[in-house]
């Protein structure tokens, strides 16, 4: 499998459901649409609804029923980049290599944006077809596990406790917390919500979940390391923030040869978790391999 080319394929179908799915700047007031259509389109790799699209199939569901769900999961992380850019959070000002929704609309303007897409979100999860294995229960279900996957359970409680902790006062525990919610718990999510409207549960769910957990934590170790020793132009935003910022990092915490071998160990046990899977789990095998070996 050339995984890069089929994960622009996937990226594309999902980019040509977010086109439909989110309101365009003819729209009234287009101002709000235009900003969070900046953001939306500015780029990515469009993990997490590829990764709910993937766990669908491995569980043979149908990923046109269940792309709108998907969709929602790209709409909530981009609007947590959004307010994450913000003055009050991280301040910065390049975000894919392109100025922050704040620096280009005003930070009135991007935390509306943010807000727009957080709420659109919910609502395409309910454009999802009931049927056979999409049903009311199921798609409740949904609803409740990507709202505690975005509240503070989830990525608000990681992005909490990311602010009122620095490098200073952090150890493992604090770190493991913040990566695990921050990030990891929309990796998460984007998973089971794939395996759930497939209408799969039991042993596939807890597979796949133990798969996305290893594999969120996986990428969040390497962001830290980009943040490092990336190159500007290929990740798309200043690097060194997390020094700037006071941060603690796993390379920082741990040394980079430990977080390296850490990353190494969070894609092995990623792998081992779906080992069970046929060759329909192959793109996210690779998908996990991926993450760990990018330099972006």
């Amino acid at each position: 499998m050339d995984f890069e080319k089929e994960l622009k394929k996937r990226a594309a179908g999902v980019n040509e459901a977010l086109d439909r799915l989110v309101p365009t700047v003819r729209a009234y007031p287009g101002i709000i649409h235009e900003a969070l259509r900046y953001s939306l389109f500015a780029g990515g790799k469009r993990l997490r609804p590829v990764l709910a699209l993937a766990a669908a199939e491995v569980m043979g569901g149908c990923c046109r029923d269940i792309m709108p769900a998907a969709c929602s999961l790209e709409l909530i992380h981009t609007y947590s980049l959004i307010h994450d850019d913000l003055p009050a959070m991280d301040n910065d000002d390049l975000r894919r290599g392109m100025p922050t929704c704040h620096k280009k609309y005003g930070e009135a303007i991007a935390l509306l944006a943010g807000d727009a897409l957080l709420t659109r979100a919910f609502e395409l999860i309910s454009m999802c077809p009931v049927n056979k294995a999409i049903t009311p229960e199921r798609l409740i279900k949904v609803v409740s596990e990507i709202s505690g996957a975005a509240g503070t359970g989830g990525l608000i409680g990681g992005q909490v406790v990311d602010i009122i902790s620095s490098s200073r006062n952090m150890d493992a525990g604090i770190l493991e917390y913040i990566h695990k919610n921050k990030t990891g718990a929309l990796y998460r999510v984007s998973v089971r919500t794939g395996v759930i409207l497939s209408g799969s549960a039991g042993d596939d769910l807890e597979r796949l979940t133990q798969y996305a957990d290893h594999l969120g934590l996986a990428f969040q170790i390497t962001d830290d390391i980009l943040d490092l020793v990336g190159d500007e132009k290929s990740i798309g935003k200043p690097v060194r923030s997390d020094l700037k910022n006071e941060k603690a990092t796993y390379p920082s915490l741990y040394g980079m040869e430990k977080a390296l071998l850490m990353s190494e160990e969070e894609m092995e046990k990623a792998l081992e978790a779906i080992e069970v899977y046929d060759e329909k789990a192959d793109f996210l095998r690779e998908l996990v391999k991926f993450v760990v070996k990018r330099n972006h």
